[in-house]
């Protein structure tokens, strides 16, 4: 086997498979998936978009690098943002998020920067190779699956926001279908100018300048100053140990990360199996968890070590133990041991597209999960905190598993019960995906249908308020997987089907 791939589309796990057929390795492979999906997943990622990339080379080293938003507004000496546009988006009946759209949602981009150096530093393809076909495919157009068909009417409100938006998503005057074709042709001479020049036109240069002037005009916050001091940011891994595994995952100052370390920790110290009221318990200690001191805590030194330290999560475990009485993502692994997880995100895009750059803006200064205690408060240049968090589960020294989630809030839960499948009860990594989810926020726990509903009813026993859902939903995030089994090498891949994902092992 040469390596296998699970991705949020067809066309972008098959350009990471294509890239492990050339002699490509996993950062080539997740390079050309991310370009890929700038096309075929839009508008939930694109060259406006923001990202983090972990991966684990083949001689084992371990590398984080953070190209996620970041905070605007440098040399803006009064700044007055534009209102928020606020957009109420409804996964199903009673299960409704509000997202914040327009000009001052948006942040300093980074996905270009950040496969540009990825594939610099740990690929062994060139940036001009890979970026041909998604180049070709944004100009002729591709085919509009089923699922982006829905995440189009769940975002119809954003897309059609501004006239520039409309124009891609609603050509004609009618949002676009299953089976229609999508053309994106400004993205299409983007990604071949990103090919032969690499990324700095976006930034330094007359694009950076473009889409700078335009959002300012409009309210916005992104300067020249912004887009010219943005660089990619390396960052030691946060772990912990979890059944003698060594879990990677994202570090401060993004949150969703440290929050999955610190349920792995807990459930590590809790002296009882992980059924479903052991969950519901963690992951709402983990909600609980979040407060304003952790807030601030982010990023400070030693807020790490000691939020995950012996002490802090032997505490928590004990009180657990007592009670109980969104976005893409890419997943690679190559058949030499290394692997790459990547996760990128427009969050649900701004609606506001540059004309002539081929960029539509993320909206991460509006998302109300990365901004809880308000709106515009973060320094200029500083990260966005984000619940992104791609993570590795190594045994031995040696990736036993490599998966992330789109999903909002969803991330941290998702990802934990992916893991929980795979690690402790074996399973390949496409049965993992797919089993039933639960979410928890505040006294609520949501339910995907397939969760045993008499442990359901033992939690409503238990005061929990329970919604059971119908069918799987993208509300319960969107994990992409790939896994080895370690005692026969054996690669297996999961693409979640609530975000229409796809795996595909390469031999």
């Amino acid at each position: 086997m040469r390596g296998v791939v699970a991705a949020g589309h067809p066309l972008t796990a098959q350009a990471g498979a294509e890239a492990l057929r050339a002699g490509g390795n996993a950062v080539d492979a997740a390079v050309a998936c991310v370009l890929t999906s700038f096309v075929a997943e839009s508008p939930l990622t694109g060259p406006g978009a923001g990202g983090f990339m972990l991966l684990h080379t083949a001689g084992g080293e371990d590398h984080l690098l953070d190209f996620f938003v970041a905070a605007p507004g440098l040399g803006l000496e009064n700044p007055r943002p534009a209102k928020l546009v606020p957009i109420d988006v409804t996964f199903a009946e009673g299960a409704v998020q509000r997202f914040n759209a327009g000009p001052s949602s948006c942040g300093v981009w980074g996905t270009t920067r950040g496969v540009a150096e990825a594939l610099d530093r740990f690929g062994s393809m060139s940036l001009g190779d890979l970026c041909e076909a998604p180049a070709r495919a944004a100009r002729e157009g591709v085919e509009v699956t089923a699922m982006q068909a829905f995440l189009f009417t769940v975002l119809e409100p954003i897309l059609r926001s501004t006239p520039e938006a409309e124009a891609i998503y609603a050509p004609e005057g009618d949002l676009l279908r299953s089976g229609d074709t999508i053309r994106l042709p400004e993205l299409g001479d983007l990604l071949r100018r990103l090919g032969a020049e690499g990324p700095d036109f976006l930034y330094s240069g007359d694009a950076g300048r473009a889409a700078s002037d335009w959002v300012l005009e409009r309210g916005g916050l992104v300067t020249p100053r912004d887009l010219a001091a943005y660089e990619v940011i390396e960052r030691a891994p946060a772990r912990v140990s979890y059944h003698g595994r060594e879990v990677l995952t994202n570090p401060p100052p993004s949150s969703g990360g440290i929050l999955i370390a610190d349920a792995l920790g807990i459930l590590e110290r809790v002296q009882r199996a992980a059924d479903l009221e052991t969950l519901a318990e963690v992951i709402a200690s983990t909600n609980r968890a979040r407060d304003q001191e952790f807030l601030e805590g982010l990023g400070t030194p030693g807020f790490l070590e000691q939020f995950l330290g012996a002490q802090a999560l032997d505490e928590v475990a004990g009180d657990v133990h007592g009670r109980l009485g969104s976005t893409t993502h890419i997943s690679v692994m190559d058949a030499d041991g290394a692997c790459a997880t990547v996760t990128c995100s427009n969050g649900s895009c701004s609606g506001v597209v540059v004309p002539g750059t081929g960029l539509h803006l993320n909206n991460m200064l509006g998302e109300e999960d990365l901004n809880p205690a308000g709106y515009h408060l973060h320094e200029p240049a500083t990260r966005v905190p984000s619940m992104m968090a791609p993570t590795v589960v190594l045994r031995d020294g040696l990736p036993e598993l490599a998966l992330g989630s789109a999903g909002s809030n969803r991330i941290r839960s998702a990802i934990l019960q992916t893991t929980l499948a795979v690690v402790d009860e074996g399973l390949p990594a496409e049965e993992a995906v797919r089993r039933p989810r639960i979410h928890v926020e505040d006294d609520v726990v949501e339910a995907e249908p397939g969760i045993d509903p008499q442990a359901l009813d033992r939690l409503e026993a238990r005061d929990w308020k329970v919604r059971r859902w119908k069918e799987q939903n993208l509300f319960f995030g969107g994990v992409q997987a790939v896994a080895r089994q370690p005692d026969t090498g054996a690669l297996s891949g999961g693409g979640d089907p609530r975000r229409g994902g796809v795996a595909t092992v390469v031999e």
